[in-house]
């Protein structure tokens, strides 16, 4: 017995790090314990020039993450000449709209306060557009959720522009918020068309998915625009028929969507759908494809922690989990050659993932956070060797596991955990 723990041990013993590099936010910024074991934080580079800053914090808005490592090439070009583009279109859509305006007879003094207010309703589109695009990892983590939320923000700004006969002299105010929300619905839907497409893709035709969906779209937006040309001649020709007929339409829109998001049978690994194949797996010892997931997923509330795959936390910063050098080191010592830590507290277990995890390695410090949790609750192994256990365990059931992930349909070289922290020695 001895000689299998010796044999256990790495070759070469595991000390505390001096320091650590957290990025969160595309902030990087680096943490230490002092002699004293106090924690002291400091960002990275912060000597940088003013200007480098700002060319820094301009690619990070407006580029994507790992630029440009992480795109193909001609992605600047690409990037260059659409910018040119849209400005481009920008300016004469401003000059169009004030030659309409003088050619329908209004006075040049008013015409132009006319036109400035309209482009000022239509900018607060583009203003909506930029700070959803903030949130373009949360999406990719959570795609069926934004894809509702963006239906739900088009709706209310379809509201405010229906209700603006009511508040005349709150015309543009409205129709701007109105606006405002639809930019950011325009951002959320169009940026989770991909991911959505993607599940249904087989057999590496995602071009023919996409093109015949939009084809459906189009079929149907056709029909909805005479059906809504009929409803406005007749039900819909004065204001207490809008007020009845729009909220039942706006129901029937979301129920629409809400049902359709649930068909869709997204193979990535998310924390909500890793702690439900993992949950599966401990209660059954059976692997749940993506189409078994898809009506289980909570679409409200997609980060609830789930019991039965040991009610695991991802993303927390390594700062917040870990306050002792002591506990960081004791926690390196039990995954040594991993790129994840793990801390367990009373309601929840907290998974710290390096900054080049991937899905294999987010599946494996799941798998070992459920197998503690069932352990603890046997209550058999001292609460200081749970963990270790708890390792061994997941390391004799892990190869088997992985290769019957892949045989059911999941893509595990990416593990999309939203805007969570991650760390790097």
């Amino acid at each position: 017995m001895k000689l299998q723990q010796q044999q256990k041990k790495p070759d070469r013993e595991l000390r505390c790090p001096d320091f650590w590099i957290e990025t969160s936010s595309s902030i990087a910024r680096q943490y230490a314990f002092d002699s004293d074991g106090r924690l002291s934080v400091k960002v990275v580079d912060d000597s940088r020039p003013v200007v480098r800053r700002m060319v820094d914090s301009f690619v990070n808005k407006f580029f994507p993450s790992g630029y440009p490592y992480s795109v193909n090439e001609g992605y600047l070009t690409y990037t260059q000449f659409r910018a040119l583009q849209h400005f481009t279109s920008a300016t004469l859509s401003v000059l169009s709209t004030q030659s309409m305006l003088f050619a329908a007879g209004l006075r040049p003094t008013p015409a132009q306060a006319t036109a400035v207010s309209w482009i000022l309703k239509d900018g607060m589109q583009h203003m909506g557009k930029l700070i959803c695009s903030n949130m373009g990892a949360r999406m990719d983590s959570e795609p069926k959720s934004w894809r509702i939320l963006a239906d739900v923000l088009y709706d209310i700004g379809t509201g405010l522009e229906v209700l603006s006969p009511l508040c005349p002299h709150l015309f543009f105010e409205m129709a701007g918020l109105g606006n405002f929300a639809k930019g950011m619905a325009v951002v959320a839907a169009r940026a989770t068309r991909l991911p959505i497409y993607s599940s249904f893709a087989k057999e590496g035709n995602l071009s023919d998915l996409f093109a015949k969906g939009e084809a459906i779209s189009a079929l149907f937006n056709i029909a909805g625009m005479g059906a809504g040309i009929q409803l406005a001649s007749t039900v819909c020709s004065s204001m207490q028929g809008k007020l009845i007929v729009g909220p039942l339409l706006s129901i029937i829109h979301i129920y629409s969507v809400v049902e359709e998001m649930r068909a869709v049978p997204v193979n990535t690994l998310n924390p909500q759908r890793t702690a439900m194949i993992v949950a599966d797996f401990i209660k059954t010892g059976q692997i749940s494809k993506p189409v078994d997931l898809r009506y289980r997923e909570d679409l409200l509330f997609p980060e609830r922690l789930i019991e039965d795959a040991g009610s695991v936390k991802v993303g927390r910063a390594l700062h917040k989990v870990v306050k002792k050098a002591s506990k960081l080191s004791k926690l390196r010592e039990i995954f040594p050659n991993e790129k994840f830590l793990i801390n367990s507290e009373s309601k929840q277990t907290d998974i710290v993932l390096e900054h080049s995890a991937t899905g294999e390695d987010a599946l494996r410090g799941w798998l070992v956070a459920a197998y503690a949790a069932d352990i603890q609750k046997l209550g058999r192994v001292p609460s200081d060797g749970v963990l270790s256990e708890a390792y061994e365990k997941m390391d004799n059931v892990f190869p088997s596991f992985l290769s019957e992930l892949k045989v059911r349909g999941w893509h595990i070289d990416r593990f999309v955990d939203g805007t969570g922290s991650r760390f790097s020695w």
